[in-house]
């Protein structure tokens, strides 16, 4: 870990490793959200900095513009490589992330891939509770490149506009919920993952609502790439 060190004044305290969070939308208030997040999943174990896409919508909500984001990411990741000890991906189908991983040594982790890992240990059939109709083919197919279709109960969507409903933290709470009711009982999900970076806020309040593990991409991208620097 290239920032890890102890400083020969005994009294200097760790220099903690650095994670760069790219949020592949272009809203910094969603940014500041998901690195507050992440922050509090490290339990002081690493700093967390924010970068946000400028290039992009604020919201990411079909395939076409998901895939385009993928080049702002692996510029933004290459501007700040000297400056990190690992990078986090934050949009749900992890644009540029291979490309990233391929280009450096850092450990790279995408919210997409550490939650479906995440929701299929032990073999659990898991599901995605979402709000973007247009992003359900891309979902299926990490699932299928990730080895876990056979698990992949499929996705729940939530009614109405991604965006309007973003805006409306409770309604958003409200409708996340019953998708994820529905990947229950009616898909059969052991697990559901809350599908988005800008939905995580929303995700922190499902999971005192159901018996089965609610996924949380961000946090379950925070304890994988933890492991990753720890290794």
């Amino acid at each position: 870990m290239s920032r890890t060190c102890v400083d020969i004044d005994p009294d200097a305290r760790l220099v903690l490793p650095r994670i760069l969070l790219i949020n592949p939308n272009s809203s910094a208030a969603t940014t500041a959200m998901m690195v507050s997040i992440a922050a509090s999943c490290c339990d002081g174990r690493a700093d967390i900095v924010g970068a946000t896409a400028t290039r992009a919508p604020a919201m990411i909500v079909d395939a076409g513009t998901l895939a385009a984001s993928a080049a702002e990411v692996v510029e933004i990741a290459r501007a700040h490589l000297d400056a990190c000890d690992g990078i986090i991906v934050a949009a749900f189908g992890d644009p540029g992330a291979a490309e990233i991983g391929a280009l450096c040594a850092l450990p790279v982790v995408g919210i997409g891939e550490a939650s479906m890992r995440a929701a299929a240990q032990g073999g659990r059939r898991f599901g995605v509770a979402t709000v973007t109709p247009a992003l359900v083919a891309s979902i299926a197919g990490l699932a299928e490149s990730l080895g876990l279709s056979t698990q992949f109960t499929g996705t729940r969507l939530t009614p109405g506009d991604p965006a309007a409903l973003a805006a409306d933290p409770a309604r958003l709470a409200s409708a996340l919920a019953a998708a994820t009711r529905a990947c229950i009982a009616d898909d059969g999900a052991q697990a559901v993952i809350i599908g988005g970076g800008p939905l995580a806020q929303a995700a922190d309040q499902l999971q005192p609502q159901f018996a089965v593990p609610i996924i949380k991409p961000i946090d379950a991208a925070v304890s994988q790439l933890l492991q990753k620097l720890s290794a």
